[in-house]
């Protein structure tokens, strides 16, 4: 194989690739051995084929399938001992090639400019920590204790009344017969909800202990046994107890009652959680710090391929109106965004960071410890799902890279109130209160995309800096 390096223009490039006829003929060889012992033709024993005979039937296919592997093998080769990194995918085209003859074709490729990475150390960052004060938490405290019902047992001779909680046996019919789920033991609600079967609450308000209450209610739409969606049923109540809500003490009980070991324990643990949530909506100011600064790097130039796909992904579901209305500044948004991504990848591969099976699967059971009751639909989502998985690969792998960026940048250490750090996020631009939750984008994605059960469209979500380190697979012209 012979490579020459022709019409070098910036970041593109074409490389002549030259194949003699005896190589080719080897791997045709190979593969007419390869069809000879799976070949199975009357009037010839197995493996005993002539190749004159398989080459009247396969021949024109198995060139086929050479000249595709010839292609993958040199072009690859080519590629990489000419120590191009394709941003993009490589195209072939095909000059000479026909069996028994040499085969000759193009490469034209364009690859990722030249990074600078001396400026990284230069970059600055403010760093909060926040200043918890006693009050907050007791807010906090106060507020966990309001929604913590207390109930204590009413006399027998006093009757329910709202946000009272009434505990009772039932036994319902449609048209006199029973049926599934028309019977239950010690069911408890509370009463000014309806949120049991709509029209119970009314029913069950005025009640007393021990007494027995017949009505009427139409089971709703949402009801599981489909069949007795909008039906009328009987309910017959037997009423166990009746409870009233009596304001929650704050004590050590009440702290043990919500897993901790006493007050104290509760309102240290209150504190990290408070700390815990500022502290990752700032991060992600930290990181916007960085990313901005980023964008005034100089780069060489921007493989105007990966602009035109990044617009796309820009301009995905707008009207073309719009697109043409907007395409410098969707065009400038994009060579930032490709900017950052190879400066962020770049920056990756130097210091050798790398996401790990193990990191991938700790953050698939972060998002499953915030999505209760729907595991078993997240973990079917990336196991369905490949490229869900590389996007959050995607999104680790940059987080990593954004970590060790904050630690070699310089750093304003500031200490805030729980006041003033509202202030800096409210006055952040594009701060989302969805920060505040410690919700990530990708988990947020993977939410939306769970409870709509959608396709997934992890390109567009995914970092760039993973995105652009990727080499894509040759394809011809």
């Amino acid at each position: 194989m012979k490579v020459t390096v022709e019409n070098k223009k910036g970041l593109n490039k074409d490389l002549k690739v030259f194949v003699d006829k005896k190589t080719i003929e080897t791997y045709i060889n190979e593969k007419y051995e390869e069809v000879k012992k799976q070949v199975v033709l009357k009037g010839f024993r197995p493996g005993k084929v002539p190749k004159e005979i398989l080459k009247k039937q396969f021949g024109k296919s198995i060139y086929g399938e050479v000249l595709d592997k010839v292609l993958k093998e040199t072009s690859a080769k080519a590629i990489q001992e000419n120590k191009i990194k394709p941003a993009g995918q490589p195209k072939i085209d095909l000059k000479s090639y026909e069996e028994g003859k040499d085969l000759e074709y193009v490469i034209s490729v364009t690859e990722f400019p030249k990074v600078e990475l001396n400026s990284i150390e230069n970059i600055k960052i403010d760093e909060y920590t926040v200043k918890i004060d006693s009050k907050d938490i007791d807010s906090k405290v106060k507020e966990i204790a309001k929604n913590q019902k207390n109930f204590v047992a009413k006399k027998d001779a006093e009757s329910s009344v709202i946000e009272d909680l009434v505990a009772f046996d039932y036994k319902a019919t449609i048209n006199g017969k029973v049926f599934t789920g028309g019977e239950g033991k010690n069911t408890q609600i509370v009463l000014g909800k309806d949120l049991f079967i709509k029209g119970f609450d009314k029913e069950l308000t005025g009640v007393k202990k021990n007494e027995t209450k017949t009505f009427e209610v139409i089971l709703p739409d949402n009801y599981p046994q489909k069949e007795f969606v909008n039906k009328k049923a009987k309910f017959e109540c037997k009423i166990l107890e009746i409870k009233k809500s009596v304001e929650t003490k704050i004590d050590d009980d009440f702290a043990k009652n919500l897993g901790s070991k006493d007050l104290n324990d509760l309102k240290t643990l209150i504190s990290k959680q408070i700390n815990d949530e500022y502290k990752n909506s700032l991060g992600m100011l930290s990181k916007n710090q960085i990313l901005k600064q980023i964008e005034n790097f100089k780069v060489e130039d921007i493989p105007e391929n990966l602009v035109e796909q990044e617009v796309g992904i820009l301009t995905q579901d707008m009207k073309e109106d719009e697109i043409k209305k907007n395409k410098k500044d969707f065009e400038k948004k994009a060579k930032d965004r490709i900017k950052v991504g190879l400066i962020l990848n770049a920056f990756g591969e130097q210091n050798k960071i790398h996401v790990h099976e193990n990191e991938l699967q700790a953050e698939i059971q972060k998002q499953l410890t915030m999505m209760p009751g729907q595991e078993k639909i997240v973990m079917d989502y990336y196991q369905k799902n490949p490229s869900a998985s590389d996007s959050l690969r995607g999104t680790i792998y940059e987080d990593k890279i954004i970590e060790l960026i904050k630690s070699k940048a310089k750093v304003n250490k500031k200490e805030v109130s729980k006041e003033e750090a509202e202030k800096i996020l409210k006055s952040a631009p594009n701060y989302s209160r969805e920060h505040k939750h410690n919700d990530s984008h990708e988990q947020s994605k993977t939410k939306k995309t769970v409870s709509a059960k959608k396709t997934d469209k992890s390109q567009k979500a995914k970092p760039l800096s993973k995105k652009l380190g990727k080499a894509k697979k040759v394809s011809k012209k």
